[in-house]
């Protein structure tokens, strides 16, 4: 049986587009007052050390990575033609992420550890 070649109408790429669009606008336009909060909140917080600020800073900046990535999938998927296009960007996607995942685990574990350390350092003065 041969599979059947389903094209995706223009008109609804792209309107799906105008959406993804407006949705990474609203996006960064919460990141935008998030970054700002915290930063207003590490500022008037003396108790945070430093350590567990940047690691609040680090995973708020691996967030918005891994939404940002998410965004650009959902931008190739809405241009995409075929079902099997979209099928290969999302294993495309889910293999860089998953990349992306291990090695930002890795460094928050690395960062939590030393913030760890330090803050234990502190106790004992």
């Amino acid at each position: 049986m041969q599979p059947t070649h389903f094209e995706i109408p223009e008109q609804m790429r792209d309107v799906a587009e105008k959406s993804v669009n407006q949705a990474r606008s609203a996006f960064e336009q919460f990141l935008n007052a998030t970054q700002k909060a915290m930063a207003t909140a590490e500022g008037s917080a003396k108790a945070v050390s430093g350590g567990a600020a940047d690691l609040s800073r680090q995973s708020l900046a691996f967030a918005e990575e891994n939404l940002a990535a998410s965004f650009d999938l959902a931008q190739r998927l809405v241009q995409a033609r075929t079902v099997q296009e979209i099928a290969a960007l999302q294993q495309e996607f889910i293999r860089r992420q998953m990349k992306a995942m291990t090695e930002q685990g890795k460094t928050l574990g690395e960062m939590a550890g030393r913030a760890a350390g330090e803050a234990a350092k502190k106790t004992k003065k």
